[in-house]
C-alpha cells in the first residue's frame, strides 16, 4: 500500500482522483460493511435530519439549542462553502485537520478492498470522528434521498422529515410520492419519524406504518400558533409558549423550529432543555447561505435555493423585505435542476440576471441559463441578461451597477453561493 496523505487537502485530492475511477452501484452494502469493521456505532441518542429543503436550517437549530442547554453535541452537515472542515462540528467548532486525517486513516485502515465514493469515504470518516468524541447527542443531516444515503448504515433515535417536494429526480423519482419513500427510509421500527411537511407524501405515512415507527405529522400530532412578536409550539404532551422566532430568516423556518421542538420533546427524558435554552438557541442561531442578508449596501441576500420549491420560499423572502429600485440575481445551477420553474419562481422580483458557469462538468452554462431566462421569464421593461464565467465576474458586475438601495441576490447552486463567498474573502485580503 502506497504511503497515506498526511495533510488534509492532500487526503480530500486522493479522495476526488479515487471518486473519478470508481464505478459505483446505488445501496448501502459496501458503506455497512465498512462501518461494521470500523465498529462504528455511536453511545448517545442521534438525530438524523432529511428532506428536500430545510434540512440545515434544522440542524443548526437543534445545534444551537443543544448547546445553550449545556450538551456536547456533535454535528454532521454538508455540503461545505469554503473549508471541508465546516462539514464536521463538535460542541459548536469546526473539527480540526489532525481530527479529519485521524479519522480519513481510520477508514483507509479497515476498507480493504472495498471502494468507497469521496461521499461515503468522508461521511463514514466524519461519523467516526463523532462517535469518538464523547458526546451527549449526534445531529445527522442526510445528503440526498434517505434511503440509500451512506448517513442511513446508523439507526437514529429520532428521524425527521423536513419538506418533500421535486428534487434530484434522475436519483429519487419524479413524483413527491417516490421522493417520498425515500425520504422515509431514514424512519426505524419503534422511534420517532417526525414529518414537518404540511402535505406529506402518502408514501411517507405508509412506510412509517408498514415498519412500526412512531410518526409525528405536523397538524395532528404537533403545530404552532403566533402573531407578528412571538409563536408558541404544541406538542403531544408539551407546550412551549411565547417563543422569539428563529434568527433564521424566511417563513418556512418555522415549520422546521417546530420539527426541531418536536425532536426536543420525543427526547425530553435524556436531554431536557429549559424554556430559555429553547429562545435563546432560536434566535442566536446562524447558518451561511439561507436567506442570509449580508450587512452594508448595496443589500446582498445568499441563499442556496436550487429547486422550485426553494426557489418560492425566497421570492416570498424577498416580497416581505420593502421597497429597492432594482434587484440583480447572480444565479448558477446544476443542468439536472428545474431550471425553468427556479427562473419561473424568481421572475416576479428580478430586473438584472448575470449568470455564471460553474466549475463542474454537470453545471447548466451560464449561455444556457440565459435562454431559459429570456423564454420563461416575462418581458420586463428595464430587464437585463448578461453571462460571465464564474460567480465571482457575475457578483463584481452587479456590485459595479447596483445602486445603493438595491438589492443583489445570489442564489442555486452552493457552488455559486460558495464562489460569491470566496469572492468577498479574497477581497477583503
Amino acid at each position: 500500500m502506497s504511503t497515506l496523505p498526511t495533510t488534509l487537502p492532500a487526503w480530500l485530492a486522493l479522495l476526488e482522483s479515487r471518486h473519478a475511477e470508481a464505478v459505483i452501484n446505488m445501496g448501502l452494502e459496501r458503506v455497512r460493511a465498512v462501518k461494521e469493521r470500523l465498529q462504528l456505532a455511536f453511545s448517545c441518542p442521534v438525530i438524523m435530519v432529511a428532506g428536500t429543503n430545510g434540512k440545515g436550517s434544522t440542524c443548526a437549530m437543534l445545534e444551537s439549542v443543544l448547546l445553550r442547554a449545556g450538551y456536547k453535541v456533535g454535528l454532521y452537515i454538508k455540503p461545505h462553502f469554503l473549508d471541508f472542515n465546516e462539514r464536521a462540528r463538535v460542541n459548536g467548532e469546526l473539527a480540526t485537520d489532525a481530527m479529519l486525517v485521524a479519522a480519513f486513516n481510520a477508514v483507509e485502515a479497515v476498507r480493504g478492498d472495498t471502494v468507497l465514493t469521496y461521499f461515503e469515504f468522508t461521511t463514514l470518516a466524519i461519523m467516526q470522528l463523532l462517535a469518538g468524541a464523547g458526546l451527549d447527542v449526534a445531529i445527522l443531516e442526510v445528503g440526498l434521498g434517505g434511503r440509500l444515503d451512506a448517513v442511513n448504515v446508523i439507526d437514529a433515535d429520532v428521524a425527521i422529515v423536513t419538506s418533500v417536494d421535486i428534487d434530484h429526480t434522475d436519483y429519487l423519482g419524479d413524483t413527491r410520492e417516490a421522493i417520498g419513500f425515500e425520504k422515509a427510509g431514514i424512519f426505524r421500527a419503534g422511534k420517532a419519524a417526525i414529518c414537518s411537511d404540511p402535505v406529506p407524501p402518502q408514501s411517507l405515512i405508509d412506510h412509517a406504518a408498514a415498519i412500526g415507527a412512531d410518526l409525528w405529522l405536523m397538524g395532528r400530532d404537533f403545530n404552532y400558533s403566533g402573531d407578528k412578536q412571538q409563536w408558541n409550539y404544541g406538542g403531544r404532551s408539551q407546550r412551549r409558549n411565547s417563543l422569539a422566532y428563529p434568527s433564521l430568516r424566511g417563513a418556512n423556518q418555522i415549520l422546521n423550529a417546530s420539527a426541531v421542538l418536536a425532536a426536543l420533546e420525543v427526547l425530553k427524558l435524556d436531554l431536557p432543555v429549559g424554556a430559555q435554552e429553547v429562545r435563546t438557541g432560536l434566535v442566536t442561531v446562524e447558518l451561511p447561505g439561507r436567506f442570509q442578508v449580508l450587512p452594508g449596501r448595496p443589500t446582498v441576500i445568499l441563499d442556496v435555493a436550487h429547486n422550485p420549491h426553494a426557489a418560492a420560499a425566497l421570492n416570498q423572502n424577498l416580497g416581505n423585505m420593502g421597497f429597492h429600485p432594482y434587484t440583480y440575481a447572480v444565479f448558477g445551477s446544476m443542468q439536472d435542476k428545474d431550471i425553468d420553474g427556479v427562473i419561473a419562481a424568481m421572475s416576479e422580483h428580478v430586473d438584472h440576471w448575470c449568470l455564471c458557469d460553474l466549475p463542474l462538468p454537470r453545471a447548466a452554462s451560464a449561455s444556457e441559463l440565459a435562454a431559459k431566462v429570456q423564454i420563461v421569464q416575462p418581458e420586463k421593461a428595464e430587464r437585463t441578461v448578461n453571462i460571465f464565467a464564474d460567480p465571482g465576474q457575475a457578483y463584481a458586475n452587479a456590485m459595479s451597477r447596483a445602486g445603493e438601495n438595491d438589492r443583489i441576490v445570489v442564489f442555486g447552486s452552493f457552488l455559486t453561493v460558495a464562489g460569491v463567498m470566496a469572492a468577498r474573502k479574497s477581497a477583503l485580503h
